[in-house]
């Protein structure tokens, strides 16, 4: 974490979180498929290892999303069938939160591995998000290896020497999903 910076937290306790991070002109975003129980000063693994990351890289921020905003901590409990209102939340405070960025730009780690087969509705999720920040100047990147499906790794379970490689959302939206 980083101290001293101040957090952003936009949530629906205790169903949905739509973000999680800390202030900066250059944050480190990264994309997951759904939040479980982290909050400001108490992250769960896989935020405490993308706040780690965005430290360890230089960015003065971070911010985690994901494609769909419902906590669950066992992505198989996640709902059956689409929210839509949660899901529109979603895409604004993304889009909001990305827009007012410096030149809106910034580094999005896409890191929702497999798990973006859980339920149909992801991929119209991702679709939904990728629109509202097509007109930005975001980087995308993805770490490890990329699955047999084309999904990107999810930062869990990632070496911590793994690159950042360049990825496609364009190709991976046309091709994958």
């Amino acid at each position: 974490m980083f101290p001293n910076k101040p957090w952003i937290y936009h949530h629906d306790e205790p169903l949905s979180r739509y973000s999680l991070g800390q202030e900066g002109g250059n944050p480190l975003i990264c994309f997951g498929i759904n939040p479980s129980t982290a909050k400001p000063e108490n992250l769960d693994p896989t935020v405490a290892s993308v706040a780690r990351y965005a430290l360890e890289k230089n960015y003065d921020g971070w911010l985690m999303f994901n494609l769909y905003p419902q906590r669950a901590t066992n992505p198989d409990k996640m709902h059956k069938h689409f929210q839509k209102s949660i899901h529109d939340k979603n895409v604004e405070v993304i889009g909001n939160l990305v827009h007012d960025l410096p030149n809106k730009q910034a580094d999005i780690w896409c890191a929702w591995g497999t798990l973006i087969e859980k339920r149909p509705y992801l991929n119209r999720c991702l679709k939904d998000i990728y629109k509202v920040l097509r007109d930005t100047n975001c980087r995308y990147f993805t770490r490890g290896n990329i699955s047999k499906a084309g999904h990107p790794h999810h930062p869990l379970y990632l070496r911590k020497e793994s690159s950042m490689d360049p990825f496609d959302p364009e190709n991976y939206l046309e091709n994958y999903i």
